[in-house]
């Protein structure tokens, strides 16, 4: 059996869980070390932990946090500091304070306008950025738009397709599919449809995976 051009990492997140951020950066640490990067293709899958959530750019993170896990508040931005001092250790800096309540729908299916285009990994770093570091609603339209130009989407190219409702069912379809393998929470990590891992793994659970899931993929 012939293999396919590049193994493939498909890496199901939310662009507002901050453990995909911090695993995505764990992951491009492994990625760096490994020997065959250059023969890995990452493609990056819609999913949303809160569906049902309501843009609000009044709320605050750490108060929603607290409603949401039934939790206090003075517990809610504990939890959230512990969270920032794990980014900051990947080289990652959390801005909770600034953070806007968005739905994630619109964000996902920016990336999959970008991921059509060639940029796929490209928006999804500027997606977590703007969320977790620069406050930024990733919810709103014309905020997306900003954030393509400064990819290189094209502007208009890019509007039609967030007016337009395009993607829905491309985001839809990787949610489905999470669902139909199991996937239960995010980050969730997939090499070659053979290994999994699941959460922000330290980067050395990913070197290993990466380097027994390319040798099998190898002799495929």
């Amino acid at each position: 059996m012939e293999s396919a051009v590049k193994m493939k990492v498909e890496i199901w997140s939310d662009v507002m869980c901050p453990f995909c951020y911090i695993g995505k950066r764990k992951f491009e640490q492994a990625l760096a070390q490994f020997e065959n990067s250059d023969q890995v293709e990452v493609e990056w899958k819609s999913f949303q932990l809160s569906p049902d959530m309501k843009t609000d750019t009044s709320a605050n993170i750490n108060a929603y946090l607290a409603t949401h896990k039934g939790i206090s508040l003075a517990e809610a931005q504990r939890m959230n500091a512990q969270v920032t001092d794990l980014a900051r250790k990947v080289g990652l800096q959390f801005n909770f304070a600034q953070s806007i309540l968005a739905n994630s729908f619109n964000a996902h299916r920016f990336a999959h306008f970008a991921k059509q285009n060639g940029k796929q990994n490209e928006a999804e770093e500027l997606l977590f950025e703007s969320y977790f570091t620069n406050g930024k609603n990733i919810d709103d339209i014309p905020t997306l738009i900003a954030l393509g130009t400064e990819i290189g989407l094209f502007a208009e190219e890019l509007s039609d397709a967030l007016l337009n409702g395009h993607f829905a069912k491309a985001v839809k379809a990787d949610i489905q599919e999470a669902q139909d393998i199991g996937v239960r929470g995010v980050p969730f990590f997939v090499f070659d449809r053979k290994y999994a891992a699941s959460g922000a793994q330290e980067s050395s659970v990913f070197l290993k995976t990466l380097q027994q899931s390319f040798e099998e993929w190898k002799v495929s």
